[in-house]
Parts: C-alpha cells; structure tokens; sequence
C-alpha cells in the first residue's frame, strides 16, 4: 500500500494534477482568429519534444513503477491507518516536499550544471545577463565572451544546447536520490535496504537512457542533445546526495518526535 501510495502520489503531484487544471482554462478572446498550428512544422512543437519524450520515458514512469514493488516497511503494523476523509494521496505536505524541498534542490543542481558548462567555455555568469538578443541573432558571429574569445551563431548554439543537455542529467543524477527517498516515509533507507530490483533496474534504467539520449549520434539534430563530458555528470553529485541526506535527517526526527512538528508538516 505505501508503494501504490507513493506512485500515485508523485505522479499527481508532479504531472497530471497541474496539467489537468489547464483543461478548465478559459479559451483567449482572439483564439478564433489565429491560424491553426502545424503539427510538423511548428517550432514551438519541435522544440517541446525532447523535453516530452525525455520527461515520459525518463523521469517518471519506469522508476515509479518499480515502487509497487518495495517492500513495506518493518513497522508498517504499528502504524494507525489513513482516514481517508483527511489524508488524501496528494496534500500540502506532498507538495510542499516535491516542490518546495526536494523540487529547489533539483532545479538549483540543473542552473548550476548549466553555469559550470558556460563558464567553462568562456562565458561567466556574470556576462550571461542582458545578451540573449545577440544570443540568438544569426547575423551576429563575432559575440564575445568574459575573455574576449568570439563566437559564431551555430557555435553559441552547439554550446546552449550542450547545456541543456547536461541539465537533462543532471535532473536525471539528483533523481536517482528522489526515487531512492520514495522508498520509505518514516524508516531509514539503511534498514529498508536496496532488495527492490524493480527499483535498481528503474536506477539503471534511467541512467543508461540519458547516456543513450547523449551520446548517440543523430540526436544533435533530432532532439537536440549533445555528447557530454564525463565531468559534466559530476557537479550534480554534491546535490544527489544532500537530497538523501536531508531526508534521511528528516526521517530521523521523525521516528525521534512522533507527532511533532516535523511530521505534522513534512509527513506525506
């Protein structure tokens, strides 16, 4: 049950739920007067599918999935049931965890991959700010960087989609500690134990896509993914692991302090 809890949760709270409400949107006052879209020509389609194709096979089904079958916890009997007229699958709790916590740790891994690629190849953060109309000017191949190097359109191109490469892996890096987490809501992961090969298939599953979608040629031109350096999967690390370790603490306390603040907040 905490699996079946888990999956459906997450899968609410991080996809359908927010996408659901924009079927309830009212239609714009000039809708009936603009040109339908072209499905195969449409640039705001093309340039959407990498980050739909990605998100569907990557981010969260196989990994989810693979908690249906976690094992439940040790004292998972001692536990009261849910009142299924109060704690509802997706609450405040749960979306203060995925978006509010884990969700800004995750994000503050993909910017500072991004800005560790950028300045690396000559652009500070710093000079970043105020030139994304030269950016993507194409009559502009002489934009300089921080040390005066110029760069040509297509250069400066190859470069930004590199970056939003490595910030596809970089969330794919600090997801390994997301799906890792889900695994229990109170017990530490250290007595839950890695026996869900479901789940560390879902770990390599995952992994060995995102390397797939880099490093096969043809994706520069299909979805826009480009070969990364191996040290350009490292700077993600560091924020993988303060996400197991920040809820590894949280967990702590709460088996500390049952019914303490804790987990009247971050209990989902």
């Amino acid at each position: 049950m905490r699996a079946i809890t888990c999956v459906i949760g997450k899968a609410f709270a991080y996809e359908n739920v927010p996408a659901i409400s924009l079927a309830y949107e009212e239609a714009e006052s000039d809708i009936m007067k603009r040109q339908p879209r072209n499905p195969f020509t449409d640039k705001l389609v093309n340039e959407s599918l990498e980050s739909v194709f990605a998100d569907c096979l990557v981010f969260t089904k196989v990994p989810a999935i693979s908690l249906a079958y976690e094992a439940p916890e040790s004292d998972i009997m001692k536990r009261q049931p849910r009142d299924p007229y109060r704690d509802n699958l997706v609450n405040r709790r749960l979306i203060s965890m995925a978006y509010g916590q884990i969700g800004m740790i995750q994000a503050a891994a993909g910017f500072f991959v991004y800005f560790v690629i950028m300045a690396e190849n000559g652009f500070l953060p710093t000079k970043l700010f105020g030139i994304r109309k030269q950016w993507d000017s194409k009559a502009i191949n002489d934009l300089p960087d921080s040390y005066g190097q110029e760069w040509t359109y297509r250069d400066r191109k190859a470069l930004e989609f590199t970056c939003h490469t490595a910030f596809f892996v970089s969330i794919v890096v600090v997801q390994w500690a997301d799906l890792i987490i889900c695994k229990t809501r109170r017990n530490s992961i250290v007595h839950q134990g890695m026996r869900n090969w479901a789940l560390n298939f879902g770990l390599v599953f995952e992994t060995a896509l995102a390397a797939f979608l880099s490093y096969t040629p043809g994706m520069d031109k299909g979805l826009r993914m480009y070969p990364l350096k191996f040290v350009w999967w490292l700077p993600a690390i560091p924020f993988m692991l303060s996400i197991f370790i920040y809820d590894e603490i949280r967990r702590f306390y709460l088996r500390r302090n049952p019914g303490g603040w804790l987990e009247q907040e971050t209990y989902y």
